[in-house]
């Protein structure tokens, strides 16, 4: 009989067991549907300043002017006049070849100018002697034109050997072998001793004119435009010369204090990069500058009145490819701005358009928001090009 009476009050704690999570969680609310608190954000406060605005711009230097010196006479060199490496003037002489063989030239070449002239004397002689004599019929006219023929065949030996002095005494000049222009030697190919040739491919030495020296930039075309435009209105900084003034750093990152001129002398565009170079002239009195080396040019634009930069990465881009900005209004709700960025000024982006100054503009905590939604704002200062966190007066107060 007991064992009866257990079996129902064992059924009825087995079905109860699963039914005990249920009713438990009967009395509980539901989290999911609970409110989200705002989230935190840091956003600046747009202010407008004057910005100095300047083009950066990567190029090599290159040489004023490059003379290859080559001989243009054949012979042993006597003598070299220079030291590698070392400045030379224009016509100072750098090379002597064995003059002697063009000394001999000369003096026959002279030689038989002397001749010429002499038959030149004697053929006169002849044809003054026959005129009258034939006007009188005592020698004949064939043998006065004969005389007169033979004058002029002597008169063109004369021009003839007159040629071949010049010639000689060029050839004797060329032995001497001088700088076209001023600048520093490179090194020399050949030594005393040495035999060249006429016109031979194989340059003796190379004379290359540092001061001034050129920069070559390459740049796309929109921004040539641009600065064209600035230096047609008078935006650009003027050189003393009157060109558009620009400034040098160094492959170390030094400055170069002297500044150059943009010259705008190229007229075409690269049709596979869309791009023109552009070239600077810049002093290079002290020979710091040398040919090859790595540089960046800095052309100033002037400054812009009242100028928006906001940090770069307080800019994204939408879809369709659109810069855009997360800003706050009054109740601290989000809302997306499309703006227009004109450049990259250190780690700020200069804002043509879509903000002004006021403006609060998030720059932490974008990936959390969405247009509309309700933040926790904390502001923080740009300076320049840093942004610096703002600590709150309340924690500043319990400390």
């Amino acid at each position: 009989m007991n064992a009866m009476r257990r079996l129902p009050l064992l059924a009825a704690v087995l079905l109860a067991a699963p039914l005990a999570p249920l009713l438990a969680g009967c009395g509980k609310k539901d989290d999911s549907k609970a409110p989200r608190p705002p989230a935190q954000v840091d956003y600046v406060t747009l202010r407008a300043a004057p910005v100095t605005l300047s083009t950066s711009l990567p190029g090599r230097l290159s040489a004023h002017r490059v003379a290859e010196i080559r001989p243009q006479v054949s012979g042993v060199v006597l003598k070299r006049l220079f030291t590698e490496g070392d400045t030379v003037q224009a016509g100072q002489q750098l090379y002597q070849i064995d003059p002697k063989p063009y000394e001999a030239s000369l003096a026959s070449a002279k030689a038989t100018l002397a001749k010429a002239r002499a038959a030149v004397v004697s053929a006169q002689n002849t044809v003054n002697r026959y005129r009258p004599l034939a006007k009188a019929f005592a020698v004949s006219k064939l043998d006065l034109d004969n005389a007169v023929a033979t004058l002029g065949q002597d008169q063109a030996d004369v021009a003839s050997g007159q040629a071949s002095v010049q010639s000689a005494a060029i050839n004797l000049a060329y032995t001497r072998m001088y700088a076209p222009i001023s600048g520093r030697t490179g090194r020399s190919s050949v030594t005393e001793g040495a035999l060249v040739t006429q016109n031979q491919t194989d340059v003796l030495v190379t004379v290359t004119e540092l001061d001034p020296i050129y920069v070559d930039v390459t740049e796309d075309s929109t921004t040539v435009l641009r600065l064209k435009r600035e230096f047609a209105a008078g935006t650009l900084k003027r050189a003393a010369n009157g060109g558009a003034e620009v400034r040098l750093v160094l492959d170390d990152g030094s400055d170069y204090g002297q500044p150059g001129q943009l010259l705008f002398s190229e007229v075409s565009v690269d049709q596979t990069t869309g791009s023109i170079t552009l070239r600077a002239l810049f002093p290079n009195h002290d020979g710091l500058l040398l040919p090859g080396m790595f540089v960046r040019e800095t052309i100033e634009e002037g400054v812009r009145q009242n100028a928006i930069l906001v940090p770069q990465r307080g800019i994204t881009h939408n879809q369709h490819g659109d810069a855009t900005a997360m800003v706050l209004d009054a109740d601290d709700k989000v809302a997306t701005r499309v703006v227009v960025t004109d450049r990259a000024i250190g780690t700020d982006w200069l804002i043509d358009k879509g903000l002004a100054a006021g403006d609060k503009v998030l720059v932490d905590g974008l990936q959390n928001v969405h247009p509309g939604d309700k933040v926790q704002p904390r502001e923080v200062t740009v300076d320049g090009t840093q942004v610096k966190p703002v600590q709150p007066a309340a924690n500043s107060q319990a400390r």
